[in-house]
């Protein structure tokens, strides 16, 4: 990576709003603490500096979320291998909220807080994770393919409702059985308003009204990405309006080491 003076970075770019999740997940297989941290630092020193600010906010998971909840079908993430992580795994949690000053809310998803926080300008979302990219408007950074995306609200509201119809094996979440992406796609192509009739039908053409109907409830709820501070409030009674609190790398005590 090039040499970088962090001091250069603009102060008046963009938030750039960091799933800091994805951060940790790319790191913590390296072989010391010491060289994990050179990689996160390394990454979010190259994600400022391809924003163009050297402003963020951070977040991370720390606990059970909300959804765990609401899934009543399957266990949200049930599908996700067992055993405990390893230790680096928690000292880069820590790391990340002690110096970076990353944030975390009881109850939320790093995706949910990205996404609340994110704004029709002014913000950049720095993740890899499809549900990021694609169901929340905005201006993204794809750090993994170092690539920027722009989803417009359509595109991001077609994509939650074919989440919905699909549901999504990463996280467990069942869907429609044996409907994929493309008949997802050709259900919902030409739409632009809409989408829930279309999407009910289909859950109860394949369960029947009240088992469709509570299936079609479970699904939309689960791969749902929370974006306003009404639907945390719905979520989990809690409200995040004035919690957006914006950090400085210039004002951190955190040195760049390529």
């Amino acid at each position: 990576m090039e040499e970088l003076d962090i001091m250069q970075l603009p102060d008046n770019g963009p938030v750039a709003l960091i799933d800091a999740d994805s951060l940790l997940y790319y790191e913590m297989g390296k072989p010391t603490l010491e060289k994990a941290i050179q990689g996160i630092n390394s990454r979010l020193f190259h994600m400022l500096a391809m924003c163009g600010t050297s402003r963020y906010a951070g977040y991370l998971t720390l606990s059970k979320c909300f959804r765990y909840n609401i899934a009543h079908t399957k266990s949200y993430k049930h599908n996700r291998k067992g055993g405990s992580k390893p230790i680096i795994f928690y000292a880069l949690k820590e790391y990340l909220q002690q110096e970076w000053k990353m944030e975390h809310v009881k109850g939320l998803e790093a995706d949910d807080l990205v996404a609340v926080h994110s704004k029709p300008s002014g913000t950049v979302i720095c993740s890899p994770d499809k549900d990021v990219l694609y169901q929340v408007a905005g201006t993204h950074f794809n750090f993994r393919t170092n690539e920027f995306i722009k989803t417009s609200k359509l595109e991001a509201n077609k994509f939650l409702w074919k989440q919905t119809l699909m549901g999504d094996p990463t996280d467990g979440i069942g869907g429609i059985p044996k409907l994929g992406p493309k008949t997802a796609d050709s259900l919902l192509k030409n739409l632009k308003t809409g989408f829930e009739k279309i999407v009910i039908a289909k859950y109860v053409e394949k369960f029947g009204y009240y088992e469709g109907v509570c299936r079609f409830a479970e699904a939309f709820k689960l791969v749902h990405i929370l974006k306003t501070y009404d639907q945390v409030q719905d979520a989990i009674d809690l409200d995040l309006s004035g919690s957006f609190q914006v950090n400085d790398i210039k004002h951190l005590n955190i040195t760049y080491d390529s």
